[in-house]
């Protein structure tokens, strides 16, 4: 899989890549190269290795095959907090063992920028209160985070991310407990902050949604669940009879008002 801009330096690469799980592959051998700009999507059927895949590409397990390197280094040769400061990741589910307001997690996003003793500055918060302005939860900086729906709580998790301001975003199922608006609004949100003009920035997300990846997708990686892979350009990716074979179930392409949907047959 290559990038649309073949001179410019890669956030994210992956060579020669596969993973294996006790004694089951979850995919065979892929490369994929990702540069400021584009999205990256991760599709499959429940239990196909996607938050395992996700978890690899931001060095939280070795591969079983290969190598990832996060801007031109492997995960090896970065200090861990120069790489909480590359790279973010929201993860599936949010563990609130214990209160907090919602102010005080998101400025847990803050932590990789302070020093071993530091404390959180009048610009830090300023910079997670801008994160909760961007998900809509202006004037819950008070609220415990205890007290929210599972869609208020998410949207504080996105926004603890954005607090941390990574380079390269890592979103496993960044749309879990959202209503459509706020799919949306999610979606349109990280496509503007890695479009933004020069910021060099990029994303890769877990989704369910066929039809959301190919809006929003520049590049898919496809798993099948039976060790299959196929990733490339949305257009190579996203096609009736692979995702058909992919998810078990037929799925035809339908053309509508300049967009490309996939409807189950």
């Amino acid at each position: 899989m290559s990038a649309r801009h073949g001179d410019e330096a890669p956030l994210l690469e992956a060579e020669g890549l596969a993973l294996q799980v006790g004694e089951r592959w979850l995919c065979c051998e892929f490369s994929l190269r990702l540069v400021a700009g584009e999205c990256l999507a991760l599709l499959g059927p429940n239990g196909a290795g996607k938050t395992t895949l996700l978890h690899t590409l931001a060095g939280l397990r070795a591969p079983s095959v290969g190598q990832v390197r996060l801007a031109g280094k492997p995960y090896a040769a970065w200090p861990a907090l120069e790489a909480a400061r590359c790279r973010g990741l929201l993860v599936q589910q949010q563990p609130d063992q214990f209160g907090a307001s919602v102010l005080e997690t998101v400025l847990i996003g803050r932590h990789p920028h302070l020093g071993r003793w530091g404390w959180e500055s009048a610009a830090d918060e300023a910079l997670a209160r801008q994160a909760l302005a961007e998900v809509g939860l202006q004037g819950f900086e008070a609220r415990e985070v205890l007290t929210l729906s599972g869609g208020e709580r998410q949207r504080v998790a996105i926004a603890t991310l954005l607090a941390q301001a990574p380079q390269l975003f890592l979103l496993d199922e960044p749309l879990n407990h959202l209503d459509l608006h706020y799919q949306i609004t999610t979606l349109e949100l990280f496509r503007a902050l890695i479009r933004a003009q020069g910021m060099q920035r990029a994303v890769v997300m877990v989704l369910h949604d066929i039809n959301l990846a190919a809006r929003y997708a520049d590049h898919v990686i496809l798993l099948d669940g039976r060790g299959g892979v196929i990733a490339g350009d949305r257009e190579a990716v996203l096609r009736a009879d692979l995702l058909s074979q992919a998810f078990g179930h037929p799925l035809r392409r339908v053309d509508s008002a300049g967009r490309v949907i996939f409807v189950p047959d």
